[in-house]
Order: structure tokens, then C-alpha cells, then sequence
């Protein structure tokens, strides 16, 4: 798999739009972005997304068509997403049919909005003609900041845009809640039903229409090659995921980092093997329990199994109910009670399991005298592209920032950060576990979750870097990536060095010190470092760009000018020259 998707170009008058295989990217006015993307979108029953494959595209005098079929998760769907221009008007219709007919949560257009549109003012049209005023959310909006939507209008980079959307209701929800960097219309209002049935034969038809009008002039830009970094306290204990791959474990593997972060399902006879493992590779252990309702016991036997070994910290979240993935004061409740009965002292943490979508949406459960706040970020739910990766690490800034500022002076960990998620958090059936208490099976994400082969590729260590950079702000006390080893870690499950295990060693390196961070100027490039009690500053800055870029950085009374390969990334002392790290080195 290519780092960067392949994209066909297309223009026609003023407007221009980048096709990636099924989405409509990038759409632009006069050189100005006016949408992220345009998209159809089909969701079955348990919320797995088929794959919308492009048979072919045909081009006409003012638009082109996508000929289309699903593929997966026993989906077949076939149609057509069109589009049209026509002045500074651009039209994005589907036709889509099931055949035999399909159960689906939902399928239809969905529109992104670029995230920068955040705190702009938005006229809304109702289904019923009336007409509200709203902005874009600043803050990432736990729930839908507008519903019942016929059209939309706002203003950004000196235009005036505005949005029909016919063929169902829509409603918008928050995508950086996901690291996704947009704000979403989509239809079925998820306040209806679902699933719902597309009969056999019946047509799924819906529009998009775009239009855009001159509001003044365009916005100014950053100054694009330079990043001020300053002090912010101690810089982020660093982490990595427990393996959950099958025995045997590698004979022998560089240990990195200070913390492992191993997660337990209750219900699952492997959690005991699980454990062991983890505790074998001599770092302290961030331990997350996953309570097993049909047992209520087996909390007091899990504390009991940690006792002498070095803990962390401590956390547990529900494995269903209303709750589910989420630390709410029952379930801390339980693990203080059992922690106590074993004798067993440690941090106790919560927060959310899968995504700071569910700690922003159920914080109102978690107790207020919480040792630690805890969320996990995985880029690829929604989409799966890298430009869906890359955009992400703008948007995983925001999360930290927001965690920290709604913790309130509490620490917060930030893991594991991962490509694809480790389970399904919104599955509507049970998903798969191990069913021996060894580990020739694996458990956990080996079972639920998703591999990514961009897990092994070169180009995935300056992502790690920028994503450390992004992550790391004061009051972020832990950051957690990937797993020790195998298909989602950072070596080979026989014991190999992927090449972003080279990123993890120099993160790993810069600890202790005082953190130094700073913004990105345009989501591509990013660093960070720390200065030592000798007042020595290390930094390791990142591109995710596809074209090398000469970058300035402003640290501690110091100016480095360091030049860095396209998705690549360097370690620079500021007494000595940067050393480059190249895509066949790093």
C-alpha cells in the first residue's frame, strides 16, 4: 500500500477537486478550499463500513461519473456519485441500489467541512423553513451542534458558501471528536431508527448542491516554515502497548520506554497469560481492567494478581450497559474496593477506552477524585486514507488541549494511540475473544481489532514523531504508542525493528527534561524537545509533507535551521549541526 493515495485532478472554470478513489476531495474555488470532501458513504447493521469500489469514471463537457459497487461486510450496492459544474455552482449526486435489498444504518451523501471553519458564524435552513443562526462549534462539540438541516451558509476565506442537501434530512456532529479533521453532514438523523432496510430494487438518491459568491478577501496566511518552541513543564513519561499477538513472544527484543500499557477483559480465560506477558518486560504497567459483568468476583482476584509488580497506574471501564468503554463511578468504585482487599497501592485513572469522543460525551460519570484521566485516539475510524492520518495529528492537538483543560489540573494519559481501533466500540454483537487461558491465540486487539500495513512502512515514523509533537502538552503526563511487537507494534512478531521503532527510541531518548512544544504552522510540520538540568535542548522535528522543507526553530534563546526530507524526520542538538533522518534511515 502507497503512503500518499493516488489522486486524479479535476478542473472545470473555477473549480478544482482531487478524486481519491471514491471520495470527492479537496473541493476548491479559485484555488480556495470550499469542502474536505464529498462522499457517498454505506454503513451496515454493525456500523462496518463496505468498501465503495470504482468500476470507472466517465468524464463529460462539465462533470464526470464514478460507477460504483460495494464490496464486504455482504453489502451489494451499485450505482453512480456524479458531478456537475456549471459557473460557481458544483452539483454531487448519488443513485444507489441494492439488488437483493440491505440492512444499513446508513447510506447516503456525506459532506466534510474543513476544520478550520471552527467558530465561524452558520445559517441553517430547516426541513420546515425556518432559518437559525449558529457558528461552528470551537471546542469539539460532544454531541450534534445542529440538526434538521435543508441547507447550510457560511462564510470562509473571502466566500460566501452554501449548501442544499436534498433527498433525506441531515444533521452535523463533531468529527474531531474522532481526530477527524471536519465537521460531518451526513443523513439519518441517527434519532430514527436504525437499521433500516433499502428493499430490493429501490434507489438511494440524494444531492449535494454547492454554491459560492465573493464575501471579500482571502484569508491570510502563517508564516509557513517556522515553530516557536517553549517550556512546559516535565516532558511525557513515554509508553507502549502490551503485545496482544500470539505466542511465542520474540527471544529477544530491545525494551523501550518506561510503561506498558496492558488491557484486561475480565471475561476472557486469558487475561491471567496476558498479565505475565506483560510483566516480563520489566516496565512498570499501566493495567486496564475490562469488568466482566457476569462475575462481580473476579475484580478482587485481578487486584490480587497484581500484587508485587510495579504499577503505574490502574484503570477499569465497563464492558457493556450504559456506561460501556467508560469509567463511571461504579466501576471505580469496585476497583478501589478490590485494590484494597488485595493490599495493592497504585494510581487510580479513568476516562474513556476507545476514542476522547466517548470521555467528551460521558465525562459527567467519571468521579471527580480520579489520580489520572485517561483517553485513547485511533485516526483511522472513519476513513482509512493517509491524508485521513495526516490530517489527524492537527486535530489530536485539539484532543489534548481539551482533555487538559476539562481535567482540570488532573494528569492526563494519552494511549494508545494507534492506525485502525482496537475493537468495534459501537458493535451490535459480541465480538470475538480467545477461548484457551494461553496465549497461542493472542487476545485483545489481535481478536477485535484492525492491522494496518502502514504499521511497517518507513513513512509512519515522522507520523509518530508529529503525532508525539501534537500530543504533548503541559498537563499531558503519559503518551502511549502502537504495541511492543507484532502486526501493531513497533517490531515484528519475530522480533524485527519496524522503522518507526527508531522514532519510539528517540522519543524515548528525550525524556527526562523539561518539555518543549510549540504549534504546528500548517499541520505538516511539527516538533518538539526537552532541555536538561545542564540546559542542554534536544528536538526532533517531523514532515509530513510530500516535499522536503527547510523549517526554522525557536527554542530556548536559539535559532536552528533544519531541512527535512519529505515524510521524514530529524533529531537536532542545538550546539550541532541536524542530523537527517531519511526515509531509508530512520
Amino acid at each position: 500500500m502507497a503512503w500518499h493515495t493516488a489522486a486524479r485532478p479535476w478542473q472545470r472554470g473555477a473549480w478544482s477537486i482531487e478524486v481519491r478513489g471514491d471520495e470527492i476531495a479537496d473541493i476548491a474555488f479559485e484555488g480556495r478550499r470550499v469542502l474536505r470532501s464529498v462522499r457517498a458513504v454505506v454503513r451496515d447493521s454493525g456500523w462496518a463500513t463496505p468498501d465503495l469500489v470504482v468500476d470507472a469514471i466517465e468524464e463529460g463537457p462539465d462533470g464526470f461519473e464514478l460507477h460504483v459497487h460495494t464490496e464486504g461486510q455482504d453489502a451489494d450496492l451499485r450505482g453512480v456519485v456524479r458531478v456537475d459544474a456549471d459557473g460557481d455552482r458544483l452539483v454531487v449526486s448519488m443513485d444507489l441500489a441494492a439488488p437483493d435489498g440491505f440492512a444499513t444504518n446508513r447510506t447516503g451523501l456525506v459532506v466534510l467541512h474543513p476544520h478550520q471553519a471552527a467558530g465561524v458564524d452558520l445559517h441553517v435552513g430547516h426541513t420546515d423553513g425556518r432559518q437559525k443562526r449558529t457558528r461552528f462549534p470551537e471546542a469539539i462539540s460532544p454531541h450534534q451542534p445542529v440538526s434538521d438541516i435543508a441547507t447550510l451558509a457560511w462564510t470562509d476565506d473571502g466566500m460566501m458558501i452554501s449548501v442544499n442537501f436534498a433527498g433525506d434530512v441531515f444533521e452535523m456532529e463533531d468529527q474531531r471528536n474522532w481526530s477527524d479533521a471536519s465537521f460531518k453532514t451526513y443523513s439519518r438523523p441517527l434519532a430514527l431508527p436504525f437499521p433500516y432496510t433499502i428493499t430490493p430494487g429501490e434507489h438511494v438518491r440524494q444531492t449535494v448542491t454547492v454554491e459560492v459568491s465573493p464575501a471579500g478577501d482571502p484569508d491570510a496566511r502563517a508564516e509557513p516554515d517556522r515553530i516557536v518552541l517553549t517550556s512546559g513543564g516535565p516532558f511525557p513519561q513515554l509508553g507502549l502497548g502490551a503485545a496482544t499477538g500470539p505466542d511465542p513472544a520474540p527471544a529477544t527484543i530491545p525494551r523501550v520506554g518506561d510503561v506498558r500499557l496492558v488491557e484486561l477483559d475480565l471475561a476472557t480465560p486469558s487475561w491471567p497469560a496476558a498479565l505475565h506477558r506483560a510483566t516480563a518486560t520489566g516496565r512498570a504497567l499501566d493495567v486496564r481492567f475490562i469488568l466482566d459483568p457476569a462475575d462481580p468476583t473476579v475484580p478482587v482476584r485481578a487486584a490480587r494478581a497484581l500484587r508485587d509488580h510495579d504499577l503505574a497506574r490502574v484503570g477499569v471501564f465497563h464492558r457493556t450497559g450504559v456506561a460501556r468503554h467508560v469509567s463511571d463511578v461504579e466501576a471505580v468504585a469496585s476497583l478501589r474496593r478490590a485494590l484494597a482487599a488485595a493490599d495493592v497501592r497504585a494510581p487510580v485513572v479513568g476516562g474513556a477506552r476507545s476514542h476522547f469522543t466517548e470521555l467528551n460525551r460521558e465525562r459527567w460519570r467519571l468521579p471527580s477524585d480520579l489520580d489520572g484521566i485517561v483517553t485513547a485516539t485511533t485516526p483511522l475510524f472513519h476513513a482509512t486514507s493517509t491524508e485521513q492520518l495526516v490530517e489527524a495529528v492537527a486535530m489530536q492537538r485539539l484532543i489534548a488541549m481539551q482533555t487538559v483543560a476539562d481535567a482540570g489540573g488532573t494528569p492526563v494519559h494519552i494511549g494508545p494511540v494507534t492506525l485502525r481501533p482496537r475493537f468495534n466500540d459501537v458493535a451490535t454483537a459480541p465480538e470475538p475473544a480467545p477461548t484457551g487461558a494461553d496465549l497461542a491465540e493472542g487476545y485483545g486487539a489481535e481478536h477485535t481489532g484492525i492491522d494496518d500495513v502502514r504499521q511497517r512502512v518507513p513513512e509512519l515514523a515522522a507520523w509518530t514523531i508529529a503525532s508525539a509533537a501534537a500530543l504533548a502538552v503541559p498537563g499531558v503526563a503519559s503518551l502511549t504508542f502502537f504495541e511492543e511487537w507484532g502486526p501493531r507494534g513497533i517490531h515484528s512478531s519475530s522480533g524485527a525493528a519496524f522503522p518507526v521503532a527508531a522514532a519510539i527510541d528517540a522519543l524515548a531518548a528525550l525524556a527526562p527534561g523539561e518539555l518543549q512544544w510549540g504549534p504546528s504552522p500548517d499541520g505538516l510540520l511539527w516538533a518538539l524537545g526537552v532541555r536538561d538540568a545542564d540546559g542542554h535542548t534536544r528536538v526532533l522535528a517531523a514532515n509530513l509533507g510530500p516535499a522536503d522543507r527547510a523549517l526554522t526553530i525557536e527554542v530556548a534563546g536559539a535559532t536552528i535551521h533544519a531541512h527535512i526530507p519529505a515524510d521524514g524526520w530529524v533529531a537536532i542538538d542545538h550546539s550541532q549541526p541536524a542530523r537527517g533522518s531519511t526515509l531509508a534511515s530512520a
